[in-house]
């Protein structure tokens, strides 16, 4: 049978490399530990698969991976269950569509749970274990050079994100913040945030830094001083515990900034101030305001500054970290903040919710069923006439969504 593949092109028939999407994206990931009956649980032993908890017709990815039909998937990763979004083109609001896709596959896992609990009698908690915010790194060779590496930039983010991030995403039992090169993208890993709204703002922050940042001249650590952007004295980040990277852990710092009131001025910086938590982290987000806001929705942007402002609660301004950590998806849940009617899907997520759900394709006088998904970045399709199957890039399918949404619309 055939095997084609389709990618997007350029001018004179150039395409770009198999697996690289040709738009900006973001993307977010969530782990969870498993209780079972009370008594902590590896995904693995209890369930072998989701797809023996889960029911329905679902699309395989890979291993234990499967596809939601949000566009996001399910999987196990040594001992906790992850949910992942889709990719979703950077735009205003982008992180807000990551932060709902999130919430709504993990209602879909909880569901299924519930099923699953209905025909065995066991009972079921997920614990929030961390998030991982993914911001794309689509440089050029030639813009990089060697002070603008992405691994350069990672260890220039460690020094700008951990702070802002903290008041933001962490609770006083956290114990870092995270920041990762992952070849085409940026990677940020902290806590679970059992707040969707948190989340999402925690999302836009990031992002809005992480863009800017990567326009800079330079990724050497001169450039903080240059921005004049605060850093504690005293602080260096240390490698990252698990693949390559850094960690701002509280044992970075001279004292643990998780366990100490965030609105205390007892943190000395390089420039010689002494400045309380927040007042850094204000410092850090009023510097990149302009970015933050070009790509957040607007409750999302008031929501930052009000905690950054102390008008809004941080989950640090806490004696300890809420219940709601201990049961995701009962005692914290998506009230839906952002209603489709308010904020549309991003046109990757589309073509990956019509992928996954088996809606046909009509294509060049053909009619394609998707059958499968290589990776984030393409469709695997049959062709009815003849079976002969094709791989095409959601980037070449963003050409053909509104006739394959229309298809649909009509039942073909």
């Amino acid at each position: 049978m055939a095997d084609t593949t389709k990618k997007r092109s350029g001018a004179k028939g150039e395409s770009r490399p198999e697996g690289v999407l040709e738009l900006a994206a973001v993307g977010m990931e969530a782990e969870f530990q498993v209780e079972v009956d009370g008594q902590p649980a590896r995904p693995e032993d209890v369930f072998g698969s989701p797809r023996n908890f889960m029911q329905g017709a679902l699309m395989h990815r890979v291993g234990t991976s499967y596809h939601l039909p949000t566009g996001g998937a399910v999987y196990f990763d040594t001992g906790v269950i992850e949910v992942a979004t889709p990719v979703i083109e950077i735009d205003r609001g982008c992180a807000a569509r990551a932060g709902r896709s999130l919430w709504e596959s993990i209602l879909v896992l909880r569901d299924e749970l519930d099923g699953w609990e209905q025909r065995t009698g066991h009972h079921v908690r997920l614990s929030g274990f961390s998030t991982h915010y993914n911001v794309s790194f689509e440089l050029p060779r030639a813009e990089q050079g060697r002070s603008r590496t992405v691994r350069k930039l990672a260890l220039l983010l460690s020094y700008i994100l951990p702070v802002p991030v903290m008041l933001l995403a962490t609770n006083p039992r956290s114990t870092g913040v995270g920041v990762r090169p992952r070849g085409d993208r940026i990677e940020v890993t902290v806590d679970f945030t059992p707040s969707a709204s948190l989340m999402i703002a925690t999302g836009t922050l990031i992002v809005g830094i992480v863009r800017e940042v990567m326009a800079w001249p330079s990724f050497e650590l001169d450039m903080l001083e240059r921005m004049e952007l605060p850093v504690i004295a005293g602080y260096t980040p240390m490698k990252h515990t698990s693949r390559k990277g850094w960690l701002a852990r509280n044992d970075c710092y001279d004292r643990d900034p998780f366990q100490t009131d965030i609105d205390d001025a007892v943190w000395d910086t390089t420039d010689g101030r002494t400045l309380s938590l927040r007042s850094i982290a204000g410092l850090i987000t009023k510097h990149f305001w302009h970015p933050i806001r070009r790509i957040s929705d607007p409750w999302t942007f008031r929501l930052i500054g009000s905690v950054m402002r102390g008008r809004a609660p941080s989950l640090l301004d806490l004696d300890d970290r809420p219940a709601e950590y201990d049961d995701v998806g009962r005692l914290c849940t998506w009230d839906n903040l952002f209603p489709e009617d308010e904020l549309s899907r991003s046109r990757y997520e589309r073509v990956l919710i019509r992928a996954i759900s088996g809606q046909k394709l009509w294509m060049h006088g053909r009619r394609y069923r998707p059958t499968g998904m290589r990776g984030w970045s393409a469709v695997v399709f049959r062709a009815e006439d003849d079976d002969s199957r094709h791989v095409f890039s959601i980037d070449y399918l963003l050409g053909h969504l509104r006739d394959w949404e229309q298809t649909a619309t009509r039942g073909g």
